[in-house]
């Protein structure tokens, strides 16, 4: 049997099978970095394999705390087709005067650390050092939102991506969508300049509304936004159409049988189904098969201030979108049979970013936050049996904490540059000056800031955090040291994603 002849997680396990049998004691875990937009993928990836490679402080990653291991080294990635993670580029930005902030996920891509470390097992010890291979894949935040339209016909999608253009119907881009939708005719003859035209409209109102309407941040599809060497192809030339009485708009079965003849063949109907369905079989299905369906292990990183300044809506749409998100996921424990034929993500940790936004003290109210946001998702991860857990974290620390004097008492707040342009209580920011400022509070029960009855004015606004310039990092010392960026928690992160494959 060749290779090319299994599934990817089947030829996966049998890769470290036979280099298991050559001698070569090199296990493989495959972690996935995931996240929406801006949730802090690129910077998570690039401050950890800093902190592993060279002088990263990490007291509570035991395998490190404890001296076990031995080193970590970048090797070259196992799959060819998969472009490479740029951390280099990456480490140039931070290391740059000024520093920045380097720029967000745009494509898939994968790095591979590897590990060599003295295992705690007395037997293990006994044949040796253990080596560990990191495969870390990350992925745009915007195709994560695709997966939820595996479990989504045309009709489906169509009704719920108009009702999201209704809500923004204050908006002229969705007001257009609106009224180019409603005047037509689904039974009509298929006009290719309608589609183009459509698909125009509906991809200038997802940017759009994005960018005006705060619970609307996570509206797909996601290559429409990202559309990458599709741009233009038939795949992206499609827009939701309003039912119509008469008229039963399905897709294609899964086995590729034709859709309903409710809509005739040739109509503009019939045509964007058959579009919508295409970009499910040839987009959304191989990104879950090729890349998700191989994952170990899983971090999901969770821009929960953000949606916080936005107010309990974009909290609920938060939510919703982490639910959609891990639906995709097969979550469970793994044994070599399933490694082999069904894959699974053992272990997932939801991460609230930008800690280091917050006082240490709202630390713990962040993680009750991002475990409200994710409940659906990890009660369901749990029963399947995977190990989940949240966690409040900060890749890279961009602030220090103080105190101010206010009359006579020593509030407690954060310290850093804001970046230019930031806004708070009406003072803009110029990107240079060190300001020390209140973030508030996180309440203690984070169910208050999500809408509905338990809302309150004060617990939905108590907080506002503003964006602060990255931290220069040096790349290497008089002395030949590699200091790697300060973070808060990610050493814990570690620990959880991988301490135990090191033990």
């Amino acid at each position: 049997m060749k290779l090319t002849d299994l599934t990817d997680p089947a030829a996966d396990a049998l890769r470290e099978a036979r280099a298991l049998a050559a001698g070569h004691s090199a296990a493989t875990v495959r972690l996935g970095v995931t996240g929406l937009s801006r949730a802090g993928k690129t910077v998570f990836i690039t401050s950890l394999v800093r902190n592993l490679t060279g002088d990263g402080r990490l007291p509570f990653f035991a395998p490190h705390a404890q001296g076990r291991i031995r080193r970590v080294y970048l090797e070259p990635q196992p799959d060819d087709a998969l472009p490479r993670f740029t951390y280099e580029d990456h480490l140039a930005l931070l290391a740059a005067d000024p520093p920045v902030w380097p720029e967000g996920t745009r494509r898939i891509s994968q790095l591979r650390l590897t590990f060599e470390y003295t295992s705690e097992s007395a037997l293990r010890r006994a044949f040796g050092d253990g080596r560990l291979h990191l495969d870390i894949v990350d992925y745009p935040g915007e195709w994560l939102i695709d997966l939820a339209l595996l479990d989504q016909d045309f009709a489906t999608w169509s009704r719920q991506a108009l009702a999201d253009a209704a809500v923004a119907a204050r908006y002229p881009h969705a007001r257009a969508l609106l009224a180019f939708t409603g005047a037509l005719d689904p039974h009509a003859a298929l006009d290719e300049a309608v589609a183009q035209q459509g698909a125009r409209l509906f991809r200038t109102y997802l940017a759009a509304a994005r960018a005006a309407e705060p619970h609307l941040s996570t509206l797909g599809p996601g290559r429409f936004l990202m559309p990458g060497d599709l741009d233009g192809s038939p795949l992206l030339t499609f827009f939701p159409l309003p039912p119509i009485s008469g008229l039963a708009i399905s897709g294609l079965a899964p086995s590729g049988l034709a859709p309903s003849e409710t809509a005739a063949r040739g109509s503009l109907g019939h045509a964007l189904t058959r579009r919508y369905d295409s970009y499910v079989a040839h987009v959304v299905k191989p990104f879950f098969r090729d890349h998700f369906a191989r994952l170990d292990r899983q971090i999901v990183l969770v821009d929960a201030l953000s949606a916080l300044n936005r107010g309990p809506q974009a909290l609920d749409d938060l939510a919703t979108a982490m639910t959609g998100v891990l639906k995709a996921f097969r979550p469970g424990t793994n044994s070599w049979l399933s490694r082999l034929f069904r894959r699974r993500v053992d272990r997932i940790l939801f991460a609230a970013t930008k800690a280091d936004h917050l006082h240490h003290s709202s630390h713990s109210a962040l993680e009750a936050l991002v475990g409200a946001l994710t409940e659906t998702a990890r009660t369901r991860a749990e029963f399947a049996g995977a190990v989940v857990k949240p966690l409040a974290l900060a890749a890279i620390r961009a602030t220090r904490e103080g105190e101010v004097k206010s009359g006579r008492e020593l509030v407690p707040c954060i310290i850093g540059t804001p970046l230019a342009g930031e806004r708070v209580a009406g003072v803009t920011f110029d990107g240079k000056t060190e300001t020390a400022l209140f973030p508030g509070d996180l309440p203690a029960d984070p169910q208050v800031l999500f809408s509905g009855p338990a809302t309150t004015a004060a617990g939905a606004a108590d907080v506002r955090t503003v964006r602060f310039r990255a931290p220069r990092l040096v790349l290497e010392t008089s002395g030949g040291g590699r200091p790697a960026p300060a973070h808060i928690r990610l050493d814990r992160a570690l620990d959880f994603l991988i301490g135990d494959k090191l033990a």
